[in-house]
């Protein structure tokens, strides 16, 4: 009788025989060999021959490169060339991991190409350069020996940016065909033909060496002397020219360029980008540690370089006062450039490197002994007759005196200075507050804007001060207010100072006892220093642009060669909307799409249709941080029980992430550090957890 099976036991009998079966089908793949298909690049670029190798899953990637070397059978060093793995788009560099472990299989499309390829990259100055850097390391090392081969000092505050190629039509850059813009100078010719990037022009600690011969600079320094292209001005372009460059940017635009710099964690091929794919080298963050013009020639000039184009395209705003400044600075640079007088460098202020010692050490302990009895013992105060006024729908501007008292960080005004010993109309706190210079030197207009951080977002105040002494000091305390910082601090002095010299800069009146300018005098043409759009308000105007750009050179006119590129600098620095990048974010909660500007101290909510800021978060009240990387939305808890959430519109959130953190690291740096670069506290803080 034969026995009966209920479906049950069938179930599990099937089961038992499918379980056999798979466990002999793995072991004879285990035990099977597989044909891989390896494509072998040249370092010409040449793509080179297919070939097909005999593998298993538990060879390691070391082994496999040398049964292609093998069987290639060519004579040359292949220590450069790695495997590209191009549906995953990764680097398979672990050479100790097998096959298996990677997830290769048959179907696997390899490449054995070289790591170091040639790049070209569009410097802040508009000069293209080419160099060979390697397209599978991190793109933060990469920068860091681009930036070795330049001789730029702190490689941290660079990166690479790739232009964007979704603007609208009429937006689209129009290509340049300026020769000297596209003359392209080979950088490892010019570094003695190395190959790589990093060669001995570069040294940590920046100290020169001579020839004991000769007293010359050595080769391995020669270049912070003037020998290095790199630290001369590009000529102004002329107007025709720089009008093909102008596009008019929104800050959506804006926007959409800044979604392109690269993620610093992956390498150039990880993210797509090929041997013949242009991209810029540009300051990513606007925090300038230790310029110092001995050492920083390079880095100087481009950071002039990049300020200018900002100036001249219009990516940043600025008055029409303020772009005859800049205008006048250009004109000074560019006629000491052309001179044909040497440039003697012998004027440039001497930097006693003792002294600068000592000052650091006064700086990290705080002062001398009389100045911390002063900060403790005297509690400095700022008391003046203000105007004051506060906008209202359908209100004309009307400022109104009151009597105003600033003490630590906030701002508190009376009726008159007789009412200052009771209690005061209003009190402003200005921490986390927005502060906009107002001010027309010309018109003798000096005005502060003060944006103050509300629940539901930001209210403005007016104030008017009478003179430009006054203005100093009450803008000078206000803006270390927003940071937290009281006039106590010894930054005050100098920004006051700071402040006092922009004004000069500003004034359009030539210096007492000083005839009018001489317009013959300007043999290059006035329009090559503003933007485009100031050159056709000035084609309606009596005053003629060279009269005004002259006028403006008589307050400069004795400044140095690099003294003027570091006032430009500084200038750059004290505009409203300097170091804002803006992106496009969605906040928890919100329906429609808003804007994000990122500083190196704050994040700004921006009303897209307006422009206008909504309200300020500081970094300094940041208290936790968290990406969810799944939904791709960040997090971020302030002080006062204060939290945000986002999801980025424009770009992926990871470089959003890596813009705010970067500058969360860059506040770690200090002078006793040895210029070394924690790169593992960087990828700690800007790395992604996907």
């Amino acid at each position: 009788m034969r026995p009966h099976h209920t479906p049950q036991k069938k179930r599990e009998k099937r089961f038992q025989t499918y379980q056999v079966r798979v466990m002999i089908n793995t072991a004879e793949y285990g035990n099977t060999s597989w044909e891989l298909s390896v494509q072998v690049d040249q370092r010409d670029g040449d793509e080179g021959m297919r070939f097909k190798l005999r593998v298993k899953g538990d060879l390691h990637i070391g082994g496999l490169m040398l049964k292609l070397v093998e069987k290639i059978k060519a004579p040359q060093d292949w220590s450069d060339h790695a495997l590209w793995w191009e549906q995953r788009s990764c680097w398979l560099l672990k050479t100790h991991w097998t096959l298996d472990k990677y997830g290769v299989q048959a179907d696997a499309d390899l490449r054995y190409t070289p790591q170091h390829k040639p790049l070209c990259l569009r410097l802040p100055n508009m000069k293209t350069v080419k160099l060979t850097v390697s397209y599978s390391a991190v793109v933060f090392k990469t920068v860091v020996k681009i930036c070795r081969a330049l001789n730029i000092r702190r490689p941290e505050e660079l990166s690479l940016l790739k232009p964007p190629d979704n603007l609208p039509k009429k937006k689209k850059m129009k290509k340049d065909k300026n020769p000297a813009l596209e003359d392209i100078l080979d950088m490892d010719i010019f570094n003695g033909g190395s190959g790589r990037t990093g060669s001995p022009l570069y040294s940590k600690t920046m100290v020169p060496t001579y020839d004991p011969e000769n007293g010359t600079p050595a080769s391995a320094t020669s270049l912070w002397f003037g020998e290095n292209p790199l630290t001369s001005s590009q000529p102004n372009l002329p107007p025709v020219e720089l009008a093909k460059m102008y596009q008019q940017l929104s800050m959506v635009d804006k926007a959409i360029i800044n979604a392109g710099w690269l993620d610093s964690s992956r390498s150039l091929m990880e993210q797509g980008i090929g041997e013949h794919d242009r991209l810029q080298l540009r300051f990513k963050y606007h925090c300038f540690f230790d310029l110092n013009p001995k050492y920083d020639a390079v880095r100087i000039t481009q950071l002039y370089e990049q300020a200018r184009w900002s100036i001249l395209l219009e990516e940043i705003n600025c008055t029409e006062e303020e772009m005859l400044m800049f205008a006048s600075l250009q004109y000074h640079i560019c006629k000491m450039t052309i001179s044909t007088e040497p440039l003697d460098f012998s004027n440039e202020p001497e930097i006693d490197e003792v002294e600068a010692a000592l000052s650091n050490l006064e700086v990290t302990l705080g002062g001398k002994t009389d100045r911390i009895l002063e900060d403790i013992t005297d509690v400095p105060k700022l008391a003046d007759s203000l105007k004051l006024f506060r906008p209202k729908r359908l209100a004309l501007r009307s400022y109104k005196e009151y009597w105003f008292v600033f003490k630590d960080t906030t701002i508190s005004y009376y009726k008159n200075k007789e009412t200052a010993s009771g209690e005061p109309i209003e009190q402003l706190h200005l921490r986390g507050c927005e502060v906009v210079p107002d001010v027309n030197v010309t018109d003798k207009k000096f005005g502060i804007k003060l944006l103050l951080p509300v629940a539901d977002g930001m209210n403005e105040v007016y104030i008017r001060c009478d003179n430009e002494t006054q203005y100093a000091k009450w803008k000078a305390a206000c803006t270390l207010a927003s940071k937290g910082k009281t006039m106590a601090y010894s930054s005050y002095r100098s920004e006051v100072k700071n402040i006092q010299s922009f004004l000069q800069m500003k004034s359009l009146a030539p210096p007492p006892g000083q005839s009018a300018p001489d317009l013959d005098a300007m043999e290059m043409n006035a329009e090559c220093f503003v933007s485009p759009r100031y050159t056709k308000r000035y084609k309606t105007k009596q005053l003629g642009l060279t009269a005004r750009i002259l006028e403006a050179h008589q307050n400069i006119a004795s400044l140095s060669f690099n003294e003027a590129k570091m006032r430009f600098i500084h200038a750059w620095q004290s505009l409203a909307e300097f170091g804002i990048k803006y992106y496009i974010v969605r906040f928890r909660g919100s329906k429609k799409d808003e804007l994000m500007g990122i500083s190196y101290n704050r994040l700004i909510r921006i009303d897209m249709s307006t422009g206008l800021p909504v309200t300020t978060w500081r970094f300094v009240n940041m208290k936790q941080w968290n990406v969810n990387w799944e939904i791709r939305q960040v997090t971020i808890e302030f002080d006062q029980n204060v939290s945000i959430a986002f999801s980025c519109v424009s770009c992926d959130c990871k470089v959003v992430h890596e813009y705010i953190r970067g500058y969360i690291f860059l506040s770690t740096r200090s002078k006793d550090q040895n210029e070394t670069l924690d790169e593992e506290l960087f990828h700690k803080l800007t790395g992604g957890q996907e």
